[in-house]
């Protein structure tokens, strides 16, 4: 059973907002390098973002730099990614994932939030 649960998906208009929240089971989670991924309708898993351990260290894809924000509370075995100026084109079924930028896809993923994007 895959220990991450994600949450926080919706609808919004272009320019809307939401945070997504993932939460992990188990322990060792501030031992673990944590990102988010998405995958639009029709297209393959794309990498959106990651966070080190500690938190003191985010990476983001250049599609969503200055607009998505990652981040994690250790003490709630959480990781958060918080979307602004959506677009329609970040509209897809959001993952939280273990692992950084290069370990993510050999990695447990969350069943996934959706987030749509329209006017």
């Amino acid at each position: 059973e895959v220990p991450l649960a994600e949450s926080g998906g919706g609808s919004v208009q272009p320019g809307g907002s939401l945070r997504l929240s993932c939460v992990r089971r188990g322990f060792n989670f501030d031992s673990l390098f944590m990102s988010w991924v998405r995958q639009a309708p029709g297209k393959g898993l794309e990498w959106v973002a990651s966070i080190s351990s500690g938190g003191t260290n985010t990476r983001y894809a250049e599609s969503v730099e200055g607009r998505f924000t990652i981040s994690r509370d250790n003490r709630k075995n959480t990781v958060y990614l918080d979307l602004k100026s959506l677009k329609v084109e970040d509209s897809g079924v959001y993952y939280c994932a273990e692992g950084g930028y290069h370990g993510w896809a050999d990695s447990p993923r969350g069943q996934g939030t959706q987030v749509t994007v329209s006017s």
